[in-house]
């Protein structure tokens, strides 16, 4: 008689689908669209106040997707800057999608070129967090690049939803609303909750504190700062621990 041996069965845990991963992705970013709706109205408002016809501001959103490049980018042609330096200053602000590309290497670097740029596009500030703070070991599953597609999706057709909303209807709003403040309130809360010991408080802290004394330099160049002088200080911090 033949004995056969039991191993364990990875089959009983199946790779979760692309579906499932997708849905996932749209799901974790639910409690974060709300604030593209004030982010987008303050953007659009602005967009077409700076001269863009309603369907140009709204197709900014839709091929560019980078809120505050974008937000930078129509008060300097509102102010009669060159093109060539609202261009320059778009990319300077953006630079920190390099930090993040980084942070997320070690999960996506394996995919192929045209996924790695496909996911390029969805990065934002929203689907870095919710992508960055997911456990490894779901980062890590054959189709866990789904699941940012799926975040960045809902993102992008929020904001193109706002910033449409924004274009056609936020010259009726009153000046005194300030929606600016949700925005900040919103970030406030993708950080806090990711946050994982002494080294994390203290990169946020550092940056946040940089980034008040360096918010005057120009071309936004204070976000770039306040973000490298944060890494620094979380890993003096952590090989300080070890």
């Amino acid at each position: 008689m033949q004995i056969y041996r039991l191993e364990p069965n990875d089959a009983s845990t199946p790779e979760p689908s692309r579906r499932s991963e997708l849905l996932a992705g749209a799901r974790a970013v639910l409690a974060i669209l709300p604030s593209d709706l004030p982010f987008g109205l303050v953007y659009g408002a602005a967009a077409t106040a700076a001269g863009l016809s309603s369907v140009l501001a709204v197709a900014s959103s839709a091929i560019i997707s980078a809120g505050s490049a974008q937000m930078i980018g129509v008060r300097l042609l509102g102010a009669g800057a060159p093109v060539l330096l609202v261009i320059v200053t778009a990319l300077v602000v953006n630079l920190r999608h390099v930090l993040y590309g980084l942070s997320l290497f070690p999960r996506l670097g394996h995919l192929p070129r045209r996924w790695r740029w496909t996911l390029a596009y969805f990065l934002t500030d929203e689907s870095f967090a919710v992508v960055a703070t997911r456990p490894e070991a779901e980062a890590r599953a054959a189709n866990a690049h789904w699941f940012m597609v799926g975040a960045g999706l809902a993102l992008w057709i929020s904001w193109l939803t706002s910033t449409a909303l924004g274009a056609f209807i936020g010259g009726r709003l009153p000046a005194s609303l300030s929606l600016d403040f949700a925005v900040v309130v919103t970030f406030i809360g993708l950080v806090v909750p990711a946050l994982e010991g002494r080294a994390g408080v203290i990169a946020a802290l550092t940056a946040g504190g940089v980034a008040v004394f360096a918010g005057a330099l120009p071309l936004r160049l204070g976000v770039i700062v306040a973000a490298i002088a944060g890494v620094a200080a979380g890993v003096f911090a952590d090989r300080r621990r070890t």
